[in-house]
């Protein structure tokens, strides 16, 4: 469904990575496709760029986000646990 693993060991590393996510809560956009500039690097569940992540938002191939606030968007790490795993 998504391109967003080159090997089988890749997606074998993403979904242990998401097996050590919160069994609920949310993931703020960094925390999702990760920001190698943060101190310390984040490393990313979903290694695609901001433009594509939000394009699949828009067409429905990447779930909706919920908004906190004006400036705080963040996706359920429900959402993003199905969305690795259907991967």
């Amino acid at each position: 469904m998504l391109a967003m693993f080159n090997t089988a060991n890749d997606g074998r590393n993403r979904r242990n990575m998401a097996s050590t996510l919160p069994e609920t809560g949310f993931l703020r956009l960094s925390q999702i496709i990760g920001n190698p500039k943060a101190v310390p690097p984040i490393p990313a569940l979903i290694p695609i760029k901001k433009s594509c992540w939000w394009a699949g938002v828009k067409s429905g191939r990447f779930p909706a986000p919920k908004k906190l606030g004006p400036r705080v968007t963040v996706w359920r790490v429900e959402d993003i646990r199905a969305l690795i795993a259907t991967a």
